[in-house]
């Protein structure tokens, strides 16, 4: 099974949301939380494409943020990519 990876930042309720949603459906992931660091916020936006937090990653595939993981979800996508499906 792919690791799953969601990266963070303090009060964000998209990242809340997104981690509740993992956990709800027994998924196991590993937070790295971004705040302050910016080397790292530059190096996951530029391999997302995006500038958005949660930025959450199977192994080295980008699913997005929040909204695109709900719609993985929903559409089966995310538990074929993590190797559940």
């Amino acid at each position: 099974m792919a690791t799953i990876t969601v990266y963070t930042k303090n009060l964000c309720s998209f990242c809340s949301a997104a981690k509740q949603l993992l956990k709800n459906k027994n998924f196991d992931y590993k937070e790295v939380n971004m705040e302050g660091n910016q080397a790292l916020m530059m190096d996951v936006m530029t391999k997302s494409g995006q500038r958005t937090v949660p930025q959450i990653f199977v192994g080295d595939v980008s699913v997005g943020g929040y909204r695109e993981l709900t719609a993985a979800m929903s559409n089966g996508e995310f538990a074929k990519l993590v190797g559940k499906g």
